[in-house]
């Protein structure tokens, strides 16, 4: 059975970067940890928050690379001469990794709670209508 890529749909023209993209977030390697939700805060916007509790805004780091959002969290070793009779608690590091639409910007992150909130807005494109002229050969 051979795999079906967009590239196969001769009506479908210029959509190999999006083909990448789906192909990369497949391989991007998100585990479990941290969990997160995605919730449209309206039409135009979104807000994704991950549950980060133990780590400070020092700790992380958000960037873009590529139309993805990237959110890496590395917690330190504070263990600095305490002895832990149990420790349950790893410090322990992330990636998370979103696929960016065209036109979807990355807004302000918000720390509140434990919670890291990242605000994301999408442009509303405008209907362009173009006229192309015949010209004879």
């Amino acid at each position: 059975m051979s795999k079906l890529t967009l590239g196969s749909y001769p009506h479908m023209l210029g959509f190999e970067q999006l083909e990448r993209l789906l192909e990369r977030s497949a391989k991007s390697g998100n585990e479990g940890y941290p969990p997160y939700n995605i919730e449209q805060t309206s039409d135009c916007s979104y807000r994704i928050t991950l549950a980060v509790a133990g780590f400070g805004e020092g700790d992380m780091s958000i960037t873009v690379e590529d139309r993805q959002l990237v959110i890496r969290g590395r917690q330190g070793d504070d263990g600095d001469g305490r002895v832990f009779l149990h420790r349950g608690i790893a410090a322990r590091q992330f990636q998370r990794m979103f696929v960016l639409a065209d036109g979807v910007e990355v807004g302000e992150a918000i720390m509140e709670n434990g919670l890291l909130h990242v605000d994301l807005t999408r442009a509303t494109p405008e209907t362009i209508v173009q006229t192309i002229t015949i010209r004879k050969g």
